[in-house]
């Protein structure tokens, strides 16, 4: 038996932001659908904030589990999220690949708020504004260009060098203040690690479409509860975020949504089952927590490339 590993090399090579936004938009459309299945991810602590996590699922193509490890604060300049996607083959029950997670998490999860942003941005958006300078800063910047004819960017972070520099990567500016950031935008999304809201819903103007992607579990919340009750709010994963979604449930922990405030899945939207956008001037929400479908159609993509093409490396198992 051999199992073929693909580098985080191999992964930044071979999977683009043009492959992957339609591989996320199809998996969505299959989660939705009852396509695939997959587990609550299980999320272990560790010392100094930091965490392990565990996530299961299964789809068409392949089934398996991604084994993450989020040290947000890494000394040595690695990514904040390290791991193993383990992929198996669906016919025979044998492992068949290990894949990086780390890039693959990385792209997937840009690729999906794109895929999202496609569906329920309005089709004129152009100033897109980025809050956080993290890993999933520019990935977000890069994939969001993808759907949507970008001509202004502009950042905002708590630590203004990193804005500055990110800002001369991508042409774009920079603000001085969260709301100065969002003030104009057509696209806003928050990839930060704060604990506390750093937006607030009075600062979007009408017709906005927000991406909230840096808080991934209970607890941290990037938005006050008045954004969370002004928008069109949608999931990635309905029950995830119903779980684990930190601005929906302390919205509804301070009585300002009740249950029927998140509307459904993305991947409803997708398939054409639920009204994403009602007007040029609604705010628009995607609450993105990660699900493991991504992973298995991203990874999957990688793997029937490999084989087809000869790259990878092959080990006896």
């Amino acid at each position: 038996m051999t199992l073929l590993v693909i580098s985080r090399e191999e992964v930044a090579t071979h999977l683009s932001y043009d492959a992957c936004i339609p591989l996320m938009r199809r998996a969505m459309i299959a989660l939705s659908t009852g396509g695939t299945k997959q587990l609550l991810r299980a999320i272990m602590d560790l010392e100094g904030g930091r965490a392990f996590g565990v996530m299961p699922g299964a789809m068409d193509e392949t089934f398996g589990a991604k084994l993450i490890s989020v040290f947000p604060a890494a000394d040595s300049g690695a990514p904040s999220h390290q791991g193993v996607v383990a992929l198996f083959d669906p016919a025979t029950g044998a492992p068949a690949a290990i894949l990086d997670a780390s890039e693959l998490t990385g792209i997937r999860t840009a690729a999906a708020s794109a895929a999202a942003t496609d569906a329920l941005a309005r089709d004129d958006s152009s100033y897109l504004a980025i809050l956080g300078t993290g890993e999933q800063a520019l990935r977000h910047i890069e994939a969001i260009r993808a759907v949507r004819p970008i001509d202004r960017v502009t950042i905002w972070g708590r630590a203004p060098d990193k804005a500055e520099a990110l800002a001369a990567h991508v042409g774009g500016a920079t603000a001085a203040t969260a709301e100065a950031a969002v003030a104009e935008a057509d696209i806003v999304c928050t990839v930060t690690a704060s604990p506390e809201p750093i937006l607030r819903g009075e600062w979007l103007r009408p017709g906005t479409h927000l991406n909230l992607v840096g808080s991934s579990r209970a607890g941290p919340v990037e938005v006050d509860t008045a954004l969370v009750q002004r928008a069109r709010l949608f999931a990635d994963h309905e029950e995830g975020v119903r779980r684990q979604g930190a601005e929906f449930l302390k919205a509804l922990e301070e009585g300002v949504i009740g249950e029927d405030h998140l509307l459904g899945e993305v991947g409803e939207v997708f398939a054409g089952t639920l009204r994403g956008r009602t007007s040029r001037d609604d705010v628009t929400a995607y609450k993105s927590l990660g699900s493991i479908v991504q992973d298995l159609a991203a990874g999957w993509y990688l793997v029937e490339r490999a084989r087809a093409e000869g790259w990878g490396t092959s080990v006896a198992f």
